[in-house]
């Protein structure tokens, strides 16, 4: 298994003068680390790949929808034609970075809401954006892996259950769904079960604590999960996902509202410690 770090910790784009970052989750042990791209833009996302590779690092990336006007599982055509652009050049971005994976709760618009749960009509909808870009994004060599979420977030993907069957619904090789510590502590009843028992569909693993705090000094099924992975020799990430204060506007939106650690030096020293600790 390959450790990473996401950098939304940090920001909402890596810039040059923030590099550093790099050379630092780097020497704390970190195989690579997760970019946030949020807009396509090609040549500086070169100028990152070079840094990455400078410094020894892989990299996955995350992504979302921006707006109802980009939505896959929009009614209206024009919009989810605009998502396949929106995703086809985020992939772009991920190709010049030489990212691996990109994923993200990119089936929907965050913390929008339709009264109800997903239609089945949605799904359909959503499903033929998401296998367009699986296929572009599989001549990019870039794995599309979607993202649930908890039901105070979204609507559309909510459980383990659900993203496994949305992943069959896209039916594309290259298209898979992921499996985050975070989410599960609110959705299932046994996170770590419920990973064993849809493992098949996971492309990708979220590290993230109940407070989205430190991993390790909280109560989400971190070390059960990791267990699970182990004896069924899954090959992929454990990517440390967690949230601060220090972006006003990323911290609303996770609804981060009080500091959960001193430093962000601790989340990624101790986290890949435990994690470490947990992979015995």
């Amino acid at each position: 298994m390959k450790i990473g770090f996401n950098l939304l910790l940090w920001t909402p784009q890596l810039q040059e003068d923030q590099f550093q970052l790099l050379t630092d989750l780097k020497g704390a042990g970190y195989d690579g680390v997760e970019l946030p791209i949020f807009s396509a833009d090609v040549e500086h996302y070169k100028k990152v790949g070079e840094a990455l590779r400078d410094n020894g690092l892989r990299s996955t990336a995350v992504t979302v929808i921006p707006d109802e006007a980009h939505s896959p599982c929009s009614p209206e055509a024009s919009h989810r034609a605009a998502s396949v652009d929106y995703l086809k050049s985020i992939v772009d971005s991920c190709h010049a970075a030489g990212t691996e994976i990109l994923m993200g709760p990119f089936h929907q618009p965050l913390g929008v809401f339709s009264g109800n749960g997903p239609t089945e009509t949605e799904w359909n909808h959503a499903a033929e954006v998401h296998r367009q870009v699986a296929e572009y994004a599989q001549q990019a060599g870039v794995k599309i892996v979607i993202e649930w979420l908890n039901r105070f977030e979204c609507y559309f993907i909510t459980t383990m259950q659900q993203g496994a069957e949305y992943a069959a619904l896209v039916n594309h090789p290259n298209f898979t769904t992921m499996f985050d510590t975070f989410h599960a502590n609110i959705e299932e009843k046994h996170p770590a079960e419920s990973l064993r028992k849809y493992i098949k569909s996971v492309g990708h693993v979220h590290i993230s604590e109940n407070d989205r705090g430190t991993p390790g000094t909280g109560n989400a099924e971190i070390r059960q999960s990791i267990a699970v992975l182990k004896e069924l020799d899954y090959k992929g990430w454990l990517t440390i996902e967690a949230f601060g204060r220090s972006l006003p506007e990323l911290a609303a939106a996770t609804r981060v509202w009080r500091d959960l650690f001193p430093a962000p030096e601790e989340v990624y020293t101790k986290g890949i410690a435990y994690i470490r600790e947990c992979l015995g």
